[in-house]
């Protein structure tokens, strides 16, 4: 039941919302998610997984998901 909350509350901000967004606020929305989550990667993750030793493995695996997100943007220009 507690998962309902978010796709309730989506649609409740969008419909309050929905005037007030255009393209440039969604993409500086996004900017500011994406910036998050370098943020979340870099100083939690892979301390994390240097800890216990496959930080090699994690710093590729973040790289590769970095060069498949700019890919993807890339097909949608």
């Amino acid at each position: 039941m507690s998962g309902l909350a978010e796709p309730v509350g989506a649609l409740l901000g969008y419909f309050i919302f929905r005037s007030v967004f255009t393209d440039s606020i969604f993409g500086l929305i996004f900017a500011g998610v994406a910036g998050i989550m370098v943020y979340i990667s870099l100083d939690e993750l892979l301390p994390t997984a240097e800890e216990y030793g496959e930080h090699h493995i994690a710093i590729g695996g973040l790289i590769a998901g970095m060069a498949v997100m700019a890919f993807s943007l890339l097909l949608f220009i």
